[in-house]
């Protein structure tokens, strides 16, 4: 109950003391915010996907400014050599609002990663969105076949299904390549996991799943139990090293993800910037009302 009244009251804070939390997961508002972090991930033998803020728009004049923001970002971080690539909300672009615009502004971002030989990432958003953002990515795939990935969400009843039904795209010249996360939008029980076993469970079966298929797996996730499951798992089935890699988030268990790199295991970290930060922290504190703990701490903390 304290942590829901925390979530609910956040919002309503000063921006100035919601960025004393903020600051430590978010690299900053500008893409030199960006560039810096991502380099400085770099230096430590870390991968980066740069994320630009901004989902849910309300008039469809935002999603061309989104568009020429990662045209811009994707040509700065390939040309300075940063060694990552990008993610993407398809919602930034429109997909609430035309659909057909949102899928020409993306498929303008994905043909210039691939152009510079990179990698776009498309998120996977609420239950509202996952059929439109399923199809969205089965369109681009076609075209670019080794430029564009996904996320999969393990708490949704449905994702099983999904992955099933994805196999069919799946070939040595056009592969599926999915970020396996939690979820964490919250979502009615009839169509998500909710016990917290459950969607533990659920994720270890969907990465066997994922690599038993050589579905390139991102193994998002900073859940103790689950990194010691994939270990376990990565040991019986001996995929390929080239077929996974662990992410997490900036900022989040940094000593957990250093015992990672330090087992010799690839590692890739999402990088948020960009000024739509206050949104993007309250919405997740929202859906995420446990974090408001970590949240008090934080202040103070850090004074």
């Amino acid at each position: 109950m304290f942590n829901k009244l925390i979530a609910g009251v956040l919002p309503y804070m000063p921006k100035k003391l919601v960025w004393i939390f903020s600051q430590r997961y978010i690299a900053g508002e500008n893409l030199e915010d960006g560039l810096r972090v991502a380099r400085e991930l770099n230096e430590k033998g870390i991968l980066v996907t740069v994320d630009l803020l901004g989902e849910f728009i309300k008039r469809i004049e935002e999603a061309k400014e989104n568009r020429d923001r990662y045209l811009d970002i994707i040509e700065r971080f390939t040309g300075e050599g940063i060694q990552g690539n990008f993610s993407v909300k398809p919602t930034m672009f429109g997909l609430l609002i035309d659909k057909k615009t949102c899928y020409s502004y993306l498929r303008d971002v994905v043909k210039k990663a691939s152009e510079k030989n990179s990698f776009i990432r498309v998120d996977m958003e609420d239950s509202q969105c996952v059929d439109m953002e399923l199809d969205l990515y089965i369109r681009l795939k076609e075209e670019f076949p080794k430029a564009v990935g996904l996320v999969v969400q393990a708490y949704l009843r449905r994702t099983p299904n999904d992955l099933e039904n994805l196999l069919k795209y799946h070939t040595p010249e056009s592969p599926l390549n999915f970020r396996l996360c939690k979820g964490i939008y919250v979502e009615p029980k009839e169509i998500s996991w909710k016990g917290y076993d459950e969607v533990r469970n659920q994720y270890l079966l969907l990465l066997e799943f994922m690599l038993k298929n050589k579905i390139y797996a991102g193994i998002a996730t900073h859940d103790k139990f689950l990194i010691d499951g994939a270990y376990r798992l990565i040991r019986d089935l001996k995929p390929a090293p080239d077929m996974y890699e662990f992410q997490m988030l900036h900022g989040v268990t940094p000593e957990l993800r250093a015992s990672i790199v330090e087992k010799g295991y690839k590692m890739r970290v999402y990088v948020p910037f960009g000024k739509q930060w206050f949104g993007y922290s309250t919405r997740r504190l929202k859906e995420n009302p446990r974090m408001a703990s970590l949240i008090i701490k934080a202040l103070f903390k850090r004074g």
